[in-house]
């Protein structure tokens, strides 16, 4: 029977490695890491190109499949940015010295061997690569089969590094795509100290029931974008739109759009004609729909309830109308999926209630829900947006790859 445990051994044994490296010598190394991706611009277009071919253009993933010049500058850049990150491992947080002359420090230490499992996103292998190495983690790369050209080119550059400092290739791996092993991945317990799911609901569900590794959730986003009827509402349907449109295809983007029914008509008629130049799609409950009706807007289906708490991830989304501010709270505590929520108003008391009693990883008041990134918020890359609450909330970046570990030095004591 094929398995990939001598891959998961190579990565136990080097993570060593990597943890003794010093400061110094991850900044480095990861530096050197951008200039190596900035000369194989070239190449990783041409083996990204060989995954864009087999993807229909029809596929809402294909945009987040893309590797182009500019986001390859961009990726070599977030590196140079996670190399001037403060290095979250073996820092000191607190000693003490007991009476029995026992002393005692906790400090910070690298998580292990990190496995993440992903989708059609090549720039995740880099993000979560240099994080890990930053951190003084090994760690494990499932992608999709969608990027494995990609992602297989990519590693090798890596790996490339890693040997050019001395060190061992198997800090990071790409696994096999093969769906076959995903259980072994899973269940790898005494290899692997965390697994990461990033991806679709359904992705993040089948690692939760699977795992025998403590898993991290990071992904799936139903984002909100709350109108509130004091809210601004030219600025609100420029903030729809762009949450909407900018990049449909990204966990932060709009999912649907709740609207006080007291300005629902006229602010629909802002908004309409906004999101029909992008032809989206919209799923409109009872009260929306004979308002975009009337408005002969193109795409209009009427919403069934499972137009609610769905992850769109393309041009399209629902609109639900409701009649006041605690009716949106509900609406939104019943589908969001603890990712991103918006909302946009004029009202004082209602901000401070939505901002503290909206239940998820980051809240928003008159913004748009896209700037839900762990680069955008100054923590260089991200490994994922985490929708859970232990451990690591929101954008999951290099603070929270690390763990605690005690150390207890004594001169014979007993007890």
């Amino acid at each position: 029977m094929e398995t990939i445990q001598q891959q998961l051994i190579n990565a136990k044994k080097a993570q060593a490695s990597i943890s003794s490296l010093s400061n110094e010598g991850k900044k480095n190394l990861i530096n050197d890491l951008a200039v190596l991706i900035k000369a194989q611009t070239a190449q990783i277009i041409s083996e990204n190109l060989k995954d864009l071919e087999k993807m229909p253009d029809t596929d809402p993933k294909k945009d987040r499949l893309l590797l182009d010049e500019a986001r390859i500058l961009n990726l070599a850049s977030s590196l140079n940015d996670v190399a001037d990150l403060e290095d979250p491992a073996n820092k000191l947080l607190s000693e003490t010295r007991l009476e029995n002359g026992l002393f005692i420090q906790k400090k910070t230490v690298p998580l292990g061997v990190v496995g993440v499992i992903y989708e059609s996103r090549p720039n995740v292998t880099i993000d979560v690569a240099s994080l890990c190495i930053r951190s003084g983690n090994a760690c494990l790369l499932r992608g999709g089969q969608d990027a494995y050209h990609t992602n297989l080119f990519i590693v090798s550059l890596i790996q490339r590094v890693l040997i050019a400092h001395g060190l061992d290739k198997n800090v990071v791996q790409q696994l096999p795509g093969d769906r076959k092993f995903i259980i072994e991945i899973l269940q790898a317990e005494k290899y692997i100290d965390v697994i990461i799911p990033r991806g679709s609901n359904q992705l993040i569900e089948f690692v939760r029931k699977n795992a025998l590794v403590p898993v991290i959730e990071t992904g799936a986003g139903v984002c909100h974008t709350y109108v509130e009827s004091t809210a601004n509402l030219g600025e609100a349907a420029a903030v729809v739109v762009n949450a909407k449109v900018s990049r449909p295809s990204v966990c932060n983007a709009l999912d649907t759009v709740v609207v006080d029914q007291e300005i629902a008509k006229t602010f629909l008629n802002l908004l309409a004609p906004l999101l029909a130049k992008y032809e989206v799609e919209i799923f409109a409950d009872d009260q929306s729909f004979p308002i975009l009706q009337e408005l002969n807007y193109p795409q209009l289906n009427q919403a069934t309830s499972e137009d609610f708490g769905r992850e769109f991830l393309d041009f399209k989304c629902s609109v639900k109308i409701v009649g006041n501010f605690e009716e949106a709270l509900v609406h939104i505590a019943d589908f969001s999926s603890k990712h991103s929520e918006a909302i946009l108003t004029k009202d004082f008391a209602k901000a401070e209630r939505f901002l503290n009693e909206v239940d998820a990883a980051v809240v928003y008041l008159n913004a748009s829900t896209r700037f839900t990134d762990g680069q955008v918020f100054g923590l260089g890359a991200e490994i994922g947006i985490s929708t859970q609450k232990l451990h690591a909330r929101g954008p999951f970046a290099l603070e929270k790859l690390v763990t605690e570990k005690w150390v207890v030095r004594g001169e014979g004591q007993t007890r």
